[in-house]
């Protein structure tokens, strides 16, 4: 089977959200052939390069969503009345409150501007142009246009039709030829989005079924990332406006979806897909080198908490710092090790700064005697450091690992502390609860209080401890490994294969000549049905 992989900001670069799990796919499910579409999501993403991709993977093709795409291609007169129709259509779809009626015209303003850079070509100067702006405050203005969207202004309308090409730019693309997505058997999505758009189109232009994988919503991390930047509430409102619309279609069209987790099921169900197309099926974590760790009954010091992740405010480490000095007032021998991955981006360089100098004061360096040098119960460390060469190390240090967030999607942290047979405090947010099931301690977030006396419990419980670290190891062993994932995605690309319609031929111009079958991996017991199948006259 010939699989198209669409992503954005992830495989095949070496940075990114979706490079891990869609390269133990890719490698996992070697029975098949796979093409890589990629959109990328910055330079210094490009310039990280790629990874060493697997003999199975037969085709790349990448595009940028970050720099600037002019084609050359301008409209005649003809051509910017079907653009101005189309686009106006998908102005409408965007800007008015959401019924059947928005739904429908967003639809046809996009396919319409797909097929008309496909014929004439691309869309940039376009979307960037007058005539686009003109059209879209029109739309903001017409009667029944949603609330929030009526008080933009000039610079509002620039700054979102910037940000809209950039999201459509996948239409521009000659990805959708018989030597491209036309030759594919099956569009799996990586994520929601721009990367889903190709897909779509390959459904509409050559009926290529569509799976969507989906570990974090769109339209969730725009409501999240949306307080953070500098946009214009009018602007965030349509952008907000076109990601629910879009992620509608591509649950509309897509022939099965799979979440990752039942919260981002619920944002999916929120978003209009239809429960009947909805598959959970967890990511896949690599459990081996977490083996060690996970056997060994008598690691982790029984008096330090350990916190492992990326360093960031929605961690919120600062509860988290609070949280600990009640637990020092309790009992002052515990530690608290913050073991997080290096720190690249500024914003989250600041953020640990902040941390570093609240824990310097909340807990001044400590000595035994007068002639001794004082220790902080607090230390900040960095994976591939001395203290914490590897994952596993960083959570063999101590015997309760805590998570406490106040955002958070699917918890990767806590499923590898689960691996090492850790007991685990955790607050109430993202699919954590789906994920610790009733082998930790849950607390709501922004608790420092709670937060503290969960730890509590679990330090002065040693047999407590063990048991819910061994219960959470068999339960990630039974939920997140990889082996799992790979067998849910092997039956799920047969059976959508099995479903969808005769497309070609083989080179020898018999249907079926290799029947589904013939991609589950193992040996037949009879390899006479297997010839009879692919119409062999001696079988």
């Amino acid at each position: 089977m010939r699989i198209g992989l669409l992503t954005e900001g992830g495989y095949p670069y070496a940075t990114g959200e979706s490079r891990l799990w869609c390269d133990r796919l890719v490698r996992g499910l070697a029975s098949h052939d796979f093409d890589l579409y990629a959109l990328s999501r910055s330079a210094r993403q490009e310039e990280a390069g790629w990874v060493d991709l697997p003999p199975q993977v037969r085709r790349v093709r990448t595009a940028p969503l970050w720099a600037p795409e002019d084609d050359g291609h301008t409209y005649g007169r003809r051509e910017r009345r079907s653009f101005a129709g189309h686009f106006g259509a998908l102005a409408t779809g965007i800007c008015a409150e959401a019924d059947a009626t928005a739904e429908r015209a967003f639809a046809d303003g996009l396919y319409g501007l797909a097929e008309l850079a496909r014929e004439r070509g691309g869309l940039y100067a376009a979307l960037r142009s007058e005539l686009a702006v003109r059209t879209l405050e029109n739309a903001c203005r017409a009667p029944g246009a949603r609330r929030g969207v009526a008080d933009a202004t000039v610079p509002d309308y620039l700054a979102f039709v910037d940000r809209l090409e950039r999201a459509l730019r996948p239409l521009s693309l000659d990805w959708y030829g018989d030597d491209g997505l036309g030759a594919v058997d099956l569009c799996h999505a990586a994520s929601g989005g721009s990367a889903a758009l190709p897909g779509l189109l390959a459904k509409r232009f050559f009926g290529t079924p569509l799976l969507v994988t989906e570990y974090g919503v769109q339209l969730r991390a725009h409501y999240l990332a949306a307080t953070d930047g500098p946009l214009a509430a009018p602007v965030r409102a349509l952008l907000a406006a076109f990601q629910g619309r879009l992620a509608a279609e591509v649950y509309r069209q897509a022939a099965l979806l799979t979440p990752g987790n039942t919260h981002a099921r619920r944002w999916q169900e929120r978003c209009g897909a239809d429960r009947a197309k909805l598959r959970t099926v967890y990511p896949g974590m690599e459990s081996e080198r977490f083996t060690e760790v996970g056997e060994d009954e008598e690691s982790g010091d029984p008096a330090t908490l350990v916190w492992v992740g990326r360093v960031e405010p929605a961690k919120d480490l600062i509860a988290l710092l609070h949280a600990f000095a009640e637990v020092r007032k309790a009992q002052p021998e515990v530690r608290l090790r913050i073991i997080a991955a290096p720190v690249r981006e500024s914003g989250a360089a600041a953020y640990l700064a902040h941390c570093r100098a609240l824990a310097a004061q909340l807990f001044p360096d400590e000595a035994a005697g007068a002639h001794e040098v004082g220790e902080n119960p607090v230390t900040f460390e960095e994976i591939g450091g001395p203290e914490a060469p590897t994952l596993a190390e960083a959570y063999a240090a101590g015997a309760v690992v805590v998570l406490s967030s106040v955002v958070e999607g699917f918890p990767i942290s806590l499923v590898e502390s689960m691996f090492c047979a850790r007991a685990t405090v955790s607050t109430d947010v993202g699919a954590v609860v789906e994920v610790i099931g009733g082998t930790g301690l849950v607390v709501p977030p922004r608790n420092p209080r709670a937060l503290a006396d969960a730890c509590l419990a679990l330090l002065r419980d040693p047999e407590r401890r063990h048991r819910l670290g061994a219960a959470a190891r068999a339960r990630a062993l039974e939920l997140f490994t990889v082996e799992q994932n790979l067998a849910a995605f092997r039956g799920i690309y047969l059976e959508l294969l099995s479903r969808a319609p005769v497309r070609r031929h083989d080179a020898e111009g018999v249907p079926f000549a290799h029947p589904a079958e013939a991609y589950v991996p193992g040996t037949w017991a009879d390899r006479r049905m297997s010839a009879a199948v692919a119409g062999d006259p001696d079988a």
